[in-house]
């Protein structure tokens, strides 16, 4: 498989350890994550013709990412 860009830790490279710590230790960052992690491959699934869409779904799709992307930030620096 090729390299999926965009996970959390290339994101966040300062929050690395914080990520994993929140991840298991968080159910709420734990669930973001989750969905995170899940529309990123969808998307780079999308972009990469394996799984083709609208480019209204994936432009959709997108803004959810950046949303949820927003959110974990958020949690990070807090």
């Amino acid at each position: 498989m090729t390299h999926t860009p965009h996970e959390l830790h290339e994101e966040f490279p300062e929050f690395a350890a914080k990520i994993h710590e929140m991840k298991t230790g968080n159910n709420h960052f734990a669930r973001l994550a989750d969905e995170y992690h899940r529309l990123n491959r969808d998307i780079h699934r999308a972009e990469t013709d394996v799984e083709p869409t609208t480019d209204e779904h994936l432009e959709e799709m997108k803004r959810e990412r950046l949303k949820l992307k927003d959110e974990i930030f958020t949690i990070l620096q807090a």
